[in-house]
């Protein structure tokens, strides 16, 4: 039988978490290297420095009920749990990263406050009006249905609730700029395969779904940037020989997951790849 994209996604970060986890820590995202992608900072700051970043520009109004959509090992998860002494719910299709996750809400004594489970964000598995903050960073690009997607963070949320979605896109497309190109939608089409993604959209499609749902007070912001720098560190810490042998050794979907760093590296460069930021009220 063939595996679904969301078989695929699941076997992708079984293999990779643990991997990810030895080299880089609990923060499965990217780094905040200041508005123009300058600072320089520990790689490991600069990922809790982009948590810090999205609050401070997102303003949510209440955080008592969160769920993390993607919440990988737990990272975002904890965090905001401490920030906001809140209740959290993570949701992953991974089980490896769930059960890691729980264990490093043990590590931490926050099990009365955090709770994590095996789920699939286009069906979520909450009543309506649950949580008072969803919080999306970087599984965005995931989603089969980007439609579906928010309209069930809108479902899930409470009344004067915040969405904050950060995610990977592709550069505008609405005139006078070009379309895609042959050479874009190539490297867009190997990025596809390798982080095993449906598609990526532009920040302004996803202003234009949201607008188009129960949300008001709709912000984007790209911080391609300010993100930048975080692919290049990722290539150097890969450079260690401890590191390399862990990558040979933990199979072919995280060697390649490896090997195409410089593609999104280049995709940056080019200005294919965005980094897109919505903010929402319910």
């Amino acid at each position: 039988m063939t595996p679904t994209l969301s078989d695929r996604i699941q076997q992708f970060y079984d293999a990779s978490s643990g991997l990810w986890e030895q080299v880089w820590g609990e923060h499965m995202h990217h780094g905040y290297y200041g508005a123009d992608g300058q600072r320089r900072c520990d790689r490991h700051q600069a990922q809790v420095d982009l948590i810090e970043e999205l609050l401070t520009w997102s303003q949510p109004q209440s955080a008592t009920q969160i769920l993390d959509v993607g919440c990988g090992i737990g990272g975002s998860s904890l965090y905001l749990a401490e920030k906001f002494q809140a209740s959290v719910t993570g949701i992953t299709l991974s089980p490896v990263q769930a059960n890691r996750a729980t264990a490093r809400a043990q590590e931490a004594g926050l099990t009365s406050q955090v709770q994590f489970k095996v789920a699939d964000a286009m069906q979520m598995p909450f009543t309506d009006q649950s949580f008072d903050l969803v919080w999306s960073l970087e599984s965005g690009e995931h989603m089969p249905d980007k439609t579906q997607f928010l309209q069930e963070c809108s479902r899930v949320l409470k009344p004067g609730g915040t969405l904050i979605v950060a995610t990977w896109c592709h550069r505008s497309r609405t005139p006078p700029q070009p379309p895609l190109t042959p050479q874009e939608h190539q490297l867009l089409s190997q990025l596809y395969r390798i982080y095993h993604l449906p598609y990526i959209i532009s920040l302004s499609d996803y202003a234009e779904i949201a607008q188009c749902l129960p949300f008001h007070q709709v912000r984007t912001a790209d911080w391609s940037a300010a993100v930048a720098p975080f692919w290049d560190e990722v290539m150097t810490s890969a450079l260690n020989p401890s590191v390399i042998w862990k990558i040979l050794t933990a199979g072919w979907s995280t060697l390649q997951g490896a090997l195409a760093l410089r593609l999104m590296s280049a995709g940056y460069r080019q200005g294919l790849i965005r980094y897109g930021l919505l903010c929402a009220t319910k």
